[in-house]
Parts: structure tokens; C-alpha cells; sequence
């Protein structure tokens, strides 16, 4: 008999359903997609009515509901933390609590109420553990170490331990208020950008400053031990009882206060960037080391936020870890813990066995969100009168070729949306990486973004090696790695003096769009069994230009979650710079479009 298995998260961010059927992944989703409010913590409604319609089954169809945490055990660790540090922090804990008894205690209430009768009763998994689940079921490895990092889930913050077929033992754990997901995102804070969103912000200012605050941070915020277990010195933070990440003692190390929101960024902000990111990739190598010493592996699975920082994760083999293959969940925040919820019932409770395939993982490219079939895309366009052109598949990938070779940008909507935070040739915009104006146009008038801000390459996995110093795949854009030498180009002498965003004028290599100002990119690799249409398109401009990487970046505006239905596609494509948008086998030209009028579109969209 088919056994149903739902798995959600909710309620702190990125909230997400997914739907297992006998130890498959159906569908997955994250709620901000359907409700478009970014990042959108609410119960996940609209996402779990998308995977219960993907699978074609009623909610009383379902075996077995579980959520990605124990809400319990979190509300005694808030409340254990703000009795610690009473009186300090009781406006934090006043403003929690209402939520809290309205609806985070009473989860399974919740459940029940969005979903009827369930067949079983409704399950909970501890956070950390989710998160594990979510980076070693689904992976390609009969066994392996496995790493998670994040802000913190009950209790935990850092866990590690090992999977083997269908167990999952975590041996290691640092607790709250240690965490090296909190300290980043204090730093965060600290450089005007939101925590919990801008995290991929700092990381990418990194690489223009030098980090000239490390030793600051190692002597006074973090005590670093060589087994890369921490400690932080919460003299410096609020986050344990305010509604701020850091203090005053905290500007006073530092400087001064937490730049304004979208005010100027200086070498202030570049350089703590750079340390807090050094210190991190640091700490990140340490465990790595002590873990693979501990278990013997030599593959490792890695989830939670800071599985997001591609930086750190690309070094971890360069880096003498011990480990000789990395595998990173493409959703690995929060979002991911429905996955790892869902898989934690069939392999841990149901204790049903693992199947991997070797160099295949379970996530089927991650592409497990929505598609709209000739039927729904007409409707869509015939609503606002669009003009498209149909196209066979073959021309339709050289035209596009075509058209990115002569310095077009395409907005690509392919198939299954991507789950997790990264485009993956499904809700993509795309630019030929060799144009040295590629990316201030993209980043200016199209995404209207920081400037600082790199784009990622998409490379046809069989030429990656050609172009990037990239040990393996990178299937979900979470690795970083250097541009080859032989792609390199050396700055003229008046070039070599600049600091700072000067550096975006610099022409780093043969592939100027890509290259972020360190000479290193955070590399997609593309297989056609993973993604055959942006496979093929990526093919085709190989043979049109011998180069067999395009720009790729998320299909959606700062602020915006990426696109998920086609009029969400073509509001897009109108409102930007865009030239021309590809919905399956239908071509748009900007030009031949009928006049868009959107008031205030982009006061509606807070930025991130």
C-alpha cells in the first residue's frame, strides 16, 4: 500500500511543505512563492495544497504528518533564556508570547485544522535533526558525515554525526547562545542589511574589504577551540534579550553603530564583511577537520543556513579537511526542513531502507515546485494580450541562443520551479557571461540591486573543468571556486590601485560577468538528466559562441520572491529591462509587447 508522508516548516521563515510517496520526494515547495511575501513564515497552506494537487490526493489521503521542529522544547529554551537574563529583554518576551500561545504552541492544533483528519497522528522532529535529514537522505552517499549550522533550533545550533543507510546518528552538538549562524547574522546586522535575508549580502561585499577586524572578533566575540567547538561572549550581543543583535559595546569594538539601511556602504562594512567571513570559512574548516578525524568518512553531507555560505563550503576540500566530496541540500535553511521532516518518518520511524544511486541524489534536480502546461500559458497571456511566437524546441534554443549572443537578456521559464532559494534554469534570467556590461544592466535595471552584488555562472557540467577550479559538481549553485588561470586577465597597473566598489570596474577575466572581484564564482554545473531544456539551451550557445556558460540569475526583482506562474512571469519581464521572455515553447520580444501600466509596483515590494 502507498504510504503519504507530508513534512512541514513554519512559522520563523521560509515556511515549506513537501509531500513524500514510499520514500520519493513529490513536490516541494516554500509558501513565499504562492503568497508572495517574501521569506513568508506563516503556516504553509497554499504549498501543501500545491503538493497534495501534484501528487492528485486529498489531505485524508496522508499517512502521516511531520513538522521540522519541537515547539515545546523551543518555547522552554525562550523562556529559559529571557528568565537567565530578567529583567532585561521583557519586552522581547511580552511580544512573543502572544503568538506563541496563539498558535507555535499548538502546532498539531494547527495541523489538524489546515488539513482535516489525518490518518496518523501528527509527528514532530527536533530541528537539527530535520535539517540532517534533509542533507543525507536525499544525497547520493551510502554513508557519510553529516554537518548542520544554522542560528539555532531548540537548543541546538551546530550538530554533527554520521549517516549509514537509513540511520542518522548526530554525536555533537553546540547549544544556544553559541552560534556561528548568529554571529554572522550579527555582522549582517551590523552592515545595514536584514538578518535572515541578507546573510548572501555580506558574503558577497567580502571579497572588497580585508579582514582587518579578525583578530578582534577571534580575541573578543568568539573563543575558537581547534576542534572548531565556540563560544561566544554575549557581553557584545542582544540577541538572547533584545530586539537587537548587538550592543553598544559591539559599535564601540567596531567603530560606531550599524550602518543605516540602504545608506552608503564604506571600507567600514567591506572589511567586516571580510573578517566575519574569515573567521567563519575558519570555524567551518575546524569542525570539518575534527569530524571527518572523528567518523572516518570521507563524504559530507551539510544543511542549515550556513550551508548556504558557497564560500565556505568550496574550501572545504581545497582545504585539507579530510573530505573528498561534499553534498550541500539545495534548500538548506528552514525551507529544507520539510524535506528532512518527511524523509525522517519513512527512514527513521517507518524504518524503511535507503536506495542511493551513486552520483544521482534524490532531489531530482530540485525542481519539485510547479509547472503550467500550453493551456494555462495561453491563458495567462491572452488576459493581458501578450504577443509570443511559438516555437519547436530545437529552434527555439537557437533562436535564444542566438539572442544572448548579440547581448540580450532572457527571462527563462522552464518547467518545475526550483525549490530553495536558488534559480536553476527553471524561473532564471540569463546574459551572455562575456559581456564586461552584463552585470552592472542586470544588477541596475533589471534585479534593482546593490551594485556590488556577483552573478553566478551556469556551466554544461562536462566543461566545467575548462573554465573553474571546481573539484566534483556544483548541481545547486553552493559551491564557490576560482576562475582558471587561463581565463584570467591581468589588470593594468592603474587597475591594481583600487579599492573598494572601484573594483566593479575592473575586468578580471574572459568571462567579466561572472567573475566576482576575488576571481572566484559560485558555480552551477548543468547535467542534461537534471535540467534537459536549459541543458540544451546551454548547448546551443556552445556551438554558437564555444562557450558553454551562460549568466544565471533568479527570475524575480530585489525584494520579490522568484516567479512562480506565468502572469507572474510576464509582470516581471514588463516592469524590468528584460528583453525577451521564454515561457516553455512561447517567445516574447519586449518590443512587440502592448503598453504596461502598473502603478506603484515597486513600492509594493519591500526591499531585502
Amino acid at each position: 500500500m502507498t504510504v503519504y508522508i507530508l513534512g512541514l516548516s513554519a512559522y520563523y521563515h521560509d515556511s515549506a511543505a513537501c509531500l513524500v510517496r514510499d520514500g520519493v520526494i513529490v513536490a516541494a515547495a516554500q509558501e513565499e512563492r504562492f503568497t508572495r511575501k517574501r521569506h513568508d513564515a506563516a503556516f504553509p497552506t497554499a504549498a501543501v495544497e500545491y503538493c497534495l494537487r501534484e501528487a492528485g490526493i486529498q489531505a485524508d489521503r496522508l499517512d502521516h504528518v511531520c513538522f521540522y521542529d519541537k515547539p515545546v522544547r523551543k518555547f522552554a529554551r525562550i523562556l529559559e533564556s529571557h528568565l537567565a537574563v530578567a529583567p532585561f529583554g521583557a519586552r522581547t518576551f511580552l511580544m512573543a508570547m502572544p503568538l506563541w500561545l496563539r498558535e507555535k504552541l499548538w502546532t498539531a492544533r494547527e495541523v489538524e485544522q489546515a488539513l482535516g483528519s489525518v490518518r496518523g497522528e501528527v509527528l514532530f522532529t527536533e530541528h537539527h535533526q530535520a535539517h540532517a535529514a534533509s542533507a543525507f537522505f536525499p544525497s547520493p552517499f551510502d554513508s557519510a558525515a553529516v554537518l548542520t549550522l544554522d542560528g539555532v533550533g531548540e537548543w541546538a545550533t551546530t550538530s554533527a554525526g554520521v549517516g549509514h543507510d537509513r540511520t542518522l546518528e548526530l554525536h555533537r552538538e553546540i547549544h544556544f547562545p553559541h552560534s556561528l549562524g548568529l554571529l554572522y547574522s550579527a555582522f549582517t546586522y551590523h552592515a545595514g542589511f536584514k538578518v535572515n535575508s541578507g546573510e548572501y549580502k555580506l558574503m558577497g561585499l567580502a571579497p572588497y574589504g580585508k579582514a582587518r577586524f579578525r583578530d578582534a572578533i577571534l580575541r573578543e566575540l568568539v573563543d575558537l577551540k581547534d576542534d572548531g567547538s565556540f563560544r561566544l561572549n554575549l557581553d557584545y550581543f542582544d540577541f538572547a534579550s533584545g530586539l537587537r543583535m548587538t550592543n553598544r559595546r559591539f559599535d564601540a569594538l567596531f567603530g560606531g553603530p550599524p550602518r543605516n539601511a540602504e545608506g552608503p556602504l564604506t571600507e567600514r562594512e567591506m572589511d567586516l564583511a571580510a573578517s566575519i567571513q574569515s573567521v567563519t570559512e575558519d570555524a567551518v574548516l575546524r569542525i570539518c577537520c575534527d569530524l571527518q578525524k572523528r567518523t572516518g568518512e570521507t563524504d559530507l553531507c551539510l544543511a542549515g543556513g550556513v550551508a548556504l555560505n558557497c564560500v565556505a563550503n568550496g574550501k572545504i576540500i581545497d582545504s585539507g579537511t579530510g573530505f573528498r566530496r561534499i553534498w550541500v541540500q539545495p534548500a538548506a535553511g528552514d525551507a529544507g526542513g520539510a524535506v528532512g521532516a518527511a524523509l525522517s518518518v519513512w527512514h527513521a520511524h517507518l524504518e524503511q531502507p535507503r536506495a542511493p544511486r551513486e552520483g544521482r541524489d534524490a532531489m531530482n534536480g530540485a525542481l519539485l515546485g510547479p509547472s503550467f502546461d500550453t493551456e494555462q500559458i495561453e491563458a495567462a497571456l491572452n488576459e493581458v494580450a501578450a504577443r509570443a511566437v511559438v516555437h519547436a524546441r530545437a529552434a527555439l534554443y537557437d533562436r535564444v541562443a542566438e539572442l544572448l549572443a548579440e547581448g540580450n537578456i532572457i527571462a527563462w521559464f522552464q518547467g518545475r520551479m526550483e525549490f530553495g532559494p536558488r534559480a536553476l534554469g527553471a524561473r532564471s534570467i540569463l546574459g551572455d557571461p562575456r559581456d564586461p556590461t552584463m552585470q552592472r544592466r542586470m544588477n541596475l535595471k533589471i534585479k534593482f540591486r546593490e551594485s556590488f552584488r556577483p552573478f553566478a555562472p551556469a556551466v554544461l557540467a562536462e566543461h566545467a573543468a575548462r573554465y573553474f577550479d571546481l573539484v566534483g559538481d556544483s548541481p545547486y549553485m553552493l559551491i564557490t571556486a576560482q576562475v582558471n588561470a587561463a581565463h584570467l586577465l591581468k589588470p593594468a597597473p592603474a587597475d591594481a590601485q583600487k579599492t573598494g566598489l572601484d573594483l566593479l570596474r575592473v575586468q578580471r577575466s574572459t568571462l567579466p560577468a561572472i567573475t566576482h572581484v576575488d576571481g572566484s564564482a559560485r558555480v552551477q554545473t548543468v547535467s542534461r538528466d537534471a535540467n534537459a531544456p536549459f541543458y540544451d539551451l546551454l548547448e546551443a550557445f556552445r556551438r554558437r559562441t564555444e562557450c558553454p556558460v551562460l549568466v544565471n540569475t533568479s527570475f524575480n526583482v530585489r525584494g520579490e520572491p522568484i516567479v512562480c506562474t506565468p502572469r507572474e512571469a510576464y509582470a516581471c519581464f514588463m516592469r524590468t529591462e528584460i528583453d525577451y521572455l521564454v515561457l516553455e515553447d512561447r517567445l516574447l520580444d519586449k518590443r512587440e509587447q502592448p503598453p504596461w501600466r502598473e502603478e506603484d509596483w515597486r513600492a509594493r515590494i519591500a526591499p531585502d
